[in-house]
């Protein structure tokens, strides 16, 4: 595939005339995936897909370039893959002289070091997965997906910059049921298969769900002491969006202003950083401009680097630090801290142990306050000890309360919660994140 890319573009930049410029971005997979419902197979099958966003950039000077963009599925036969493409951009030439002119667009440049990145993984025969997936959960209610193959990113410009990304993993995300229909969720992910492992984790879902099988409480709307695992945790970084971002900031639709003028600041214990070490997402953006291996954006609750694409850049006199064109968090960590997994519970003392929330969103985004659901296995502890699962409850906090004054103590551990959505493609990336016991948290219903 990554010859096919490289083929391509170098076919389609050698078409180009005096003033266009071009960048071309590759997202794509061949994958395996297996939908189970009630331990059975409802769906099973391979999909190759790769998708071709292009920018198109008319001009030669910074400050006066028209540019237009645009996307393609490819075939992957290189003759009606260029054909496809040539055709988008002739109508592009038509189309751009009639564009009024984008004063922060950039002429693509050979500006950073090309990178190639490529990790082979061990996976399941696609002829053994389902009968390897379904076999350890006979008798049982369990519904899940499974996905497994290659994921490539690719980036190339017409002045020469090409980068490269190819992973292979698997992820198995599935909620196992009781009879009446109480769920808790889990995921098996890696990069090498492993029976032994998968057999621990399926016995040990098992052994957690027989702690659903109580009637659940209804626990009435107010502030409880809580806990949250790491996949909450995730849940709530995940609202953050595009929140430690530049141009949030700038254009006051960030609450992390708030950080940056010092009126508010987040727990010293909180500290978040970018980091790509691990070698789970590439490094380039849409631009082939490359982030730094780390990047400390929150140390010790106060603000220390925001994310900042190059438009942003040069539409406020800053300096770029590689990050996307959405100024997304992409390789998020959040540091650890002092609780040990044994002592999670006596912690807590009486209050919530919340493992998942669901329906998250802004309830006040300027200000910082989100609102959401706790979902799956939820329960309700009395004095360290787990006493019954709960019914549903909303909350309604601001995150410089859940990421601040609230938070007592991050675990010692961290998982890695995988980035699972399948839309167009398989999507990359996650949350390394540890858990977090909060001395409140506020529910409304």
């Amino acid at each position: 595939m990554k010859n096919y890319f490289q083929s391509l573009a170098s076919a389609i930049f050698r078409e180009l005339r005096q003033e266009e410029h071009l960048f071309l971005n590759l997202a794509g997979d061949d994958s395996q995936f297996i939908r189970i419902n009630e331990a059975k197979v409802r769906q099973s099958g391979v999909v190759e897909n790769y998708f071709l966003d292009f920018t198109f950039v008319l001009g030669e000077v910074e400050g006066s370039l028209k540019k237009g963009s645009g996307q393609i599925t490819l075939c992957l036969n290189e003759q009606d893959d260029l054909n496809r493409l040539r055709a988008r951009l002739e109508d592009l030439r038509k189309e751009l002289p009639n564009f009024p002119v984008d004063p922060y667009a950039e002429l693509p440049a050979k500006k950073s070091d090309e990178s190639v990145h490529e990790s082979s993984a061990s996976l399941l025969a696609r002829g053994e997965a389902v009968k390897t997936l379904v076999n350890p959960w006979a008798g049982y209610d369990v519904a899940g997906f499974y996905a497994a193959g290659q994921i490539v990113r690719g980036m190339a410009n017409s002045a020469g910059l090409f980068h490269w990304f190819r992973m292979e993993n698997f992820s198995f995300d599935y909620s196992l049921f009781t009879p009446a229909q109480k769920a808790l969720k889990a995921h098996y992910f890696s990069a090498r298969w492993d029976d032994d492992k998968y057999s621990r984790q399926v016995q040990d879902s098992i052994l957690k769900r027989s702690l659903l099988e109580k009637n659940s409480v209804k626990i009435s709307p107010g502030q409880y002491r809580v806990y949250l695992t790491p996949s909450a945790v995730a849940d709530i970084l995940n609202i953050l969006g595009e929140a430690l971002g530049e141009l949030a900031i700038q254009t006051s639709k960030s609450a992390m202003r708030f950080l940056r003028s010092g009126e508010k600041r987040l727990s010293d214990k909180f500290t978040l950083i970018e980091d790509f070490t691990d070698g789970l997402v590439p490094q380039f953006n849409e631009e082939g401009e490359l982030a730094p291996n780390k990047l400390i954006l929150i140390e010790n609750g106060k603000l220390q680097s925001t994310l900042i694409h190059s438009r942003t850049a040069r539409e406020y006199g800053l300096r770029a630090n590689g990050a996307g064109r959405r100024e997304c968090l992409r390789a998020p960590v959040v540091l650890s801290g002092n609780l040990s997994e044994p002592e999670i519970l006596k912690s807590l003392g009486t209050g919530i142990y919340i493992s998942n929330l669901h329906y998250l969103n802004w309830s006040d985004e300027v200000n910082g306050r989100i609102t959401g659901m706790t979902r799956y296995a939820c329960f309700w502890v009395i004095e360290g000890k787990i006493s019954s699962p709960i019914e549903n409850l909303r909350f309604d906090e601001s995150i410089f309360d859940l990421l601040g004054s609230s938070l007592e103590q991050l675990t010692k551990f961290d998982e890695y919660i995988l980035e699972t959505l399948t839309y167009g493609y398989r999507q990359i990336g996650g949350i390394r994140t540890p858990g977090m016991l909060l001395s409140k948290m506020n529910f409304t219903l």
